[in-house]
């Protein structure tokens, strides 16, 4: 008579498993009934001589759609009036898609700024050192 190895499920700290299995398995775990946030999937398996092993997962669920904010971050610090512009996205829009405007607009970055003002400050220093009037001398 072969025992096998027992396996229990727990999400979060819920003291009952939501699956009890016998070793090998394969399972689904159905992220649609769970909350969108942190969670955590603890596995506690007893082998058959009743020596019990955990490990414990922690995951994020995200099943809403994706929340984009611009103008706040977080425990950022903050005075007075700030525009703010919340953009989400889902992949279970039914309604046509509209090109325009679907994008969130983000600040061009400080590296693109400084890579310009260094290309124009090339370009004035290589104008003023080299485009003289000596150049403009005739051959004949």
């Amino acid at each position: 008579m072969e025992r096998k190895q027992k396996i229990k499920v727990f999400l979060d700290d819920d003291p009952v498993p939501f699956a009890e299995f016998e070793s090998p398995v394969k399972f689904l775990l159905d992220t649609t009934k769970i909350p969108d946030g942190h969670h955590q999937l603890k596995i506690v398996a007893k082998s058959t001589s009743d020596v019990e092993g955990v490990r414990t997962i922690p995951f994020v669920v995200r099943n809403g759609p994706s929340i984009d904010v611009v103008g706040l971050k977080e425990n950022e610090v903050i005075n007075e009036q700030i525009p703010i512009t919340i953009n989400t996205y889902g992949s279970d829009r039914l309604d046509f898609f509209k090109v325009i405007g679907s994008e969130t607009p983000k600040g061009i970055p400080t590296w693109v700024w400084i890579l310009v003002i260094l290309f124009v400050a090339f370009a004035i220093f290589y104008l003023v050192m080299y485009l003289t009037p000596d150049l403009y001398k005739s051959f004949v």
